[in-house]
């Protein structure tokens, strides 16, 4: 059979694990951002750089949601491996009708944290759009996407 390009399935197209046991321990860094639009309704509901609900401050909760995913993505994901996380921060801004999410995520280990970041960002959008659909439902998640990634065998950066 033909060697497997895919990483998580193998020789024999099974699903697998990959083995990180003979690789180096390194600094991996990740950075991963979602956007939604929402409506006007919602943007109109903006104070003190967040939005306030019954459920409280929405990007405040936005931000410890999303860190703690990252914290937990190796029990969501099936094959992707527990890491410690050296750092987690996520940022939320508003530019026009965008809310934008930003999360970075740092480990130092032998697999990268990729997921981790898209993880983080992916479920602070959700929990925005959790905490505002009271408001008006016209929220949508348009995209989630990988920015940056450092260490391991290659760097990347979306331009």
């Amino acid at each position: 059979m033909e060697e497997s390009k895919f990483t998580h399935i193998s020789n024999e197209g099974n699903p697998q694990m990959v083995d990180v046991s003979l690789k180096s321990i390194t600094r991996r860094t990740a950075q991963a951002q979602s956007k939604l639009i929402v409506s006007r309704e919602i943007l109109s509901q903006l104070k003190d750089n967040d939005i306030q609900t019954k459920k409280g401050p929405v990007f405040h909760t936005s931000i410890i949601a999303g860190v703690m995913a990252s914290k937990k993505t190796s029990e969501l994901i099936p094959f992707c491996h527990p890491i410690p996380l050296d750092d987690c921060k996520i940022d939320i801004k508003v530019v026009n009708d965008e809310i934008i999410i930003n999360c970075q995520c740092i480990t130092t280990s032998k697999t990268g944290v990729e997921m981790e970041a898209l993880t983080g960002a992916s479920v602070a959008a959700l929990t925005v759009y959790d905490m505002c659909k009271a408001l008006s439902h016209d929220i949508k998640i348009v995209q989630t996407q990988l920015m940056s990634k450092t260490g391991g065998k290659k760097d990347f950066k979306r331009e």
